[in-house]
């Protein structure tokens, strides 16, 4: 069962991705996560990027224990010539409480170039995961064949987590579930005209669903080309309610569920 939290409204909702450490909140960082509180999201997910905001990020989960939860990971659009150090100045925040490896993978959106240094990193991370007995955030632009196979390679590990973002088919998401305890990321982007993802969800089950916001990304209608933010997962969660048939009720009993069984929250 889910905790209830006093103060909160009857539903109440996990943001499983937000970035509200990115200078796009510069200032204003406290009152969002306050904003998201009033709006039944009571816990949020921070997926780490890399170094360049890195400590911020854990500067403010330590202001707001219990509602923010961490991760750690190196971003698969962060790694460049320069990435192994990188991974090793990740590395060194082992010794931190953190909820998940996360977020990586591969993205061959926005450049190719090191596609290959990609893998090897998404591979390390993913035996990092397992070493750890955490989840992991996976990031799959443009990539979700790669990760797939990449996964499959993997399968010696111990591995569960949640699809980001998740833009798949069918039949890749139906792919993933033979890999294991795999959720997926459901974000702004349902809300969004001629989106595929809107027709794919009808057939995911409820149970594999995580809410996410992507903030300051991906901000769902009426509040597209704005900046995102947590607050935002109940219009995500009504959307879902129309394509899916279930209540929003029921969307934000089963997902935030979901949430407290991946992240162990």
């Amino acid at each position: 069962m889910i905790p209830e939290e006093s103060g909160q409204s009857a539903m109440t909702f996990i943001d499983t991705h937000a970035h509200l450490y990115d200078e796009a909140f510069s200032g204003e960082e406290d009152l969002v996560i306050e904003r998201a509180i009033q709006a039944g999201v009571g816990k949020m997910i921070f997926p780490d990027i890399d170094s360049n905001t890195r400590e911020w990020m854990f500067e403010l989960a330590d202001r707001h224990v219990g509602t923010i939860f961490p991760c750690l990971g190196l971003h698969p659009t962060s790694i460049d010539s320069g990435w192994e150090k990188e991974m090793e100045l990740m590395e060194s925040h082992l010794s931190r409480k953190i909820w998940a490896i996360g977020e990586i993978g591969m993205d061959c959106y926005w450049s190719k170039d090191f596609i290959k240094e990609q893998q090897t990193a998404f591979k390390m991370q993913l035996e990092l995961a397992d070493r750890l007995s955490l989840p992991v955030i996976i990031h799959s632009r443009e990539s979700t064949e790669l990760i797939l196979n990449t996964l499959k390679e993997c399968r010696h590990l111990n591995l569960r987590g949640v699809f980001h973002a998740f833009s798949g088919s069918i039949e890749s998401f139906r792919e993933l579930q033979k890999l294991g305890d795999w959720y997926v990321g459901i974000g702004g982007v349902l809300t969004y005209k001629k989106a595929s993802i809107a027709e794919t969800v009808k057939e995911i089950p409820l149970d594999r669903i995580l809410l996410e916001t992507d903030s300051p990304y991906l901000t769902p209608v009426p509040y597209r080309g704005k900046r995102n933010e947590s607050s935002y997962i109940p219009l995500i969660a009504s959307r879902l309610s129309e394509q899916t048939g279930h209540s929003v009720e029921e969307i934000a009993e089963i997902t935030t569920d979901n949430a407290y069984k991946l992240f162990g929250l």
